[in-house]
């Protein structure tokens, strides 16, 4: 494991927690806060980014991006969903 592993993974969990907290409110509320663009251009670019790190060997950096993708993911659904409800 190198350095720079850490360092991502411990960045990129901060994202996760506040996406988490975004994500939840959502739920609880039944909306999507955060516009497709912004949301699906953000998960689609945090996949990519997430391959590159597995590609890079940073094992910790690609899974916890991965989980951030998925909530920007989440997001984007939610904003699709409770738009037609």
């Amino acid at each position: 494991m190198v350095w720079q592993d850490i360092i991502i993974s411990i960045a990129n969990l901060l994202f996760t927690f506040s996406l988490f907290s975004q994500a939840y409110h959502g739920f609880k509320r039944k909306r999507g806060f955060i516009i497709l663009r912004t949301s699906g251009l953000t998960s689609i670019g945090l996949y990519a980014i997430s391959f590159s790190f597995f590609s890079l060997s940073l094992f910790y950096s690609a899974i916890i991006s991965g989980i951030n993708a998925t909530l920007w993911a989440t997001l984007f659904f939610q904003r699709i969903i409770y738009e037609k409800a």
